[in-house]
């Protein structure tokens, strides 16, 4: 059949790497994953009893923007987190963060503009704007600046800037003084400014700082995912400025129709007392997965590491060791059998020399991946 060449993006890598370990794993080995971002908790307790809960219900679509009782919730988050007073007829609730890039970059670009996004940064950025025809323009950030942007990096010649903190894969974060500054020169240049905060609570020393804190001229992009255990559940959310809340809700109504309306159902309960201090809790796993892998990897040679603010993730230059991340990420997998994902899906110029190690999972199996890694690194 005829496809479109604007379908033809490359491949998410990271899905394959998992697939590999699935094949593996299927074949009887024992794969520790460090390849995604994939917490090892469940959702939180009240989430899951609310989803029982409501399966007596008809669960059938709700009003395109969301359940009003979610978008009230997601407000408070904003009190509470960021002493910003939002108003949550802004709140759109969203497919997952995917859904909110979509309708993001549907409502703010059209076919040809530019969009500056980050490298390394979370590819599927670059993939859905090319779906959409929007050509991402990349901005090779420096280990120096800690892989993120400064002012100085975002060309003049672009409709719309992406900025991630914490980042992926470099976990590295932005403070008020950094987002104030490329809010101003995205302004400047008449941009659009979009902040994907998916990694925010997740975080080892500093707060995480929304944009909401530094502009209201900013789409502001989160997910129930990460902080919440919620990868499966497919449940995000936006922050859009008021004038474009009316275009959020055609473009919502005919992209999706709705979010899940179960798993709105168990996001409300997510965001309960009972739900926050759950999730809250795992954050102390991660810290403690970030202390062991701070510790030992650079002992067996992973030693030019991104500091990760926030996060799960340590971003490594293994120029010392490989100029084919890949070969050298199957290599891993296949010899020590640990997963970890190849910097090419992240950076398409400097990727090659370059791997992400996730410590999402358990401190057990956190640490089991280390050990392998350590011994396939003495024996190489």
């Amino acid at each position: 059949m005829r496809q479109s060449t604007r379908g033809q993006v490359a491949p998410f890598i990271v899905m394959d790497v998992m697939e590999a370990a699935r094949q593996a794993e299927a074949a009887g080995r024992h794969i520790i994953h460090m390849e995604v971002g994939q917490p090892s908790t469940p959702a939180p307790a009240a989430a899951r009893a609310a989803l029982a809960a409501a399966l007596d219900q008809p669960l059938g679509y709700t009003v395109a923007l969301g359940l009003p009782a979610l978008r009230e919730a997601i407000a408070g988050l904003y009190l509470r987190w960021y002493g910003v007073d939002l108003d949550p007829a802004r709140v759109v609730i969203t497919p997952g963060s995917s859904g909110a890039f979509l309708l993001a970059f549907a409502a703010l670009f059209d076919a040809g503009d530019r969009v500056a996004v980050g490298e390394p940064g979370y590819p599927s950025y670059r993939q859905i704007l090319r779906a959409m025809s929007v050509e991402p323009v990349g901005m090779q950030t420096s280990a120096n600046n800690r892989y993120q942007p400064v002012p100085e990096d975002i060309p003049a010649d672009v409709q719309g800037v992406m900025l991630a903190s914490p980042g992926n894969p470099s976990g590295t974060m932005l403070g008020r003084d950094a987002l104030s500054a490329l809010g101003e020169r995205t302004r400047q240049i008449g941009a659009a400014l979009i902040s994907d905060e998916i990694y925010h609570g997740l975080s080892y020393g500093e707060r995480c700082v929304s944009a909401l804190e530094v502009t209201d001229d900013v789409v502001v992009i989160n997910s129930f995912s990460k902080y919440f255990s919620m990868t499966g559940w497919r449940i995000g959310w936006m922050v859009v400025p008021t004038d474009m809340v009316r275009t959020m809700d055609r473009l919502a109504a005919n992209m999706f129709i709705c979010p899940p309306h179960a798993s709105q159902l168990a996001a409300l309960a997510a965001l309960s007392p009972e739900g926050e201090a759950e999730a809250e809790g795992n954050l102390a796993v991660y810290a403690e997965n970030r202390r062991l892998m701070l510790d030992r990897l650079p002992a067996m040679g992973f030693t030019r590491i991104a500091p990760p603010d926030g996060a799960f993730y340590v971003y490594a230059d293994v120029s010392d060791l490989t100029d084919d991340s890949a070969a050298l990420a199957r290599e891993i997998l296949g010899q020590a059998g640990v997963a970890v994902t190849p910097g090419i899906d992240f950076d398409p110029v400097r990727g090659a020399r370059t791997l992400r190690f996730s410590y999402a999972q358990s401190t057990a199996d956190i640490a089991e991946g280390l050990d392998r890694l350590a011994r396939w690194m003495a024996a190489r």
